[in-house]
């Protein structure tokens, strides 16, 4: 059996695909690679203060003190 062109595939029918073949790796990594668009992305910190930033949002994230678990 030939394996459908993943990159062709929209993210939906390439989720389609997965649940019904969630044994093929090949797919879900392809699923993986694309990412979600809808994410929020952060820039890498820079400086100490981005850093003091970049806890802050951490921490409303998980919902804690940032403390280590």
């Amino acid at each position: 059996m030939t394996k459908p062109n993943f990159s062709k595939m929209s993210r939906q029918e390439l989720r389609a695909y997965i649940l019904a073949h969630r044994e093929d790796d090949e797919a879900i990594e392809a699923l993986i690679r694309r990412g979600n668009h809808n994410s929020p992305t952060y820039p890498f910190p820079e400086t100490k203060e981005d850093l003091r930033t970049m806890e802050e949002i951490l921490k409303k994230k998980l919902g804690s003190s940032g403390e280590a678990v």
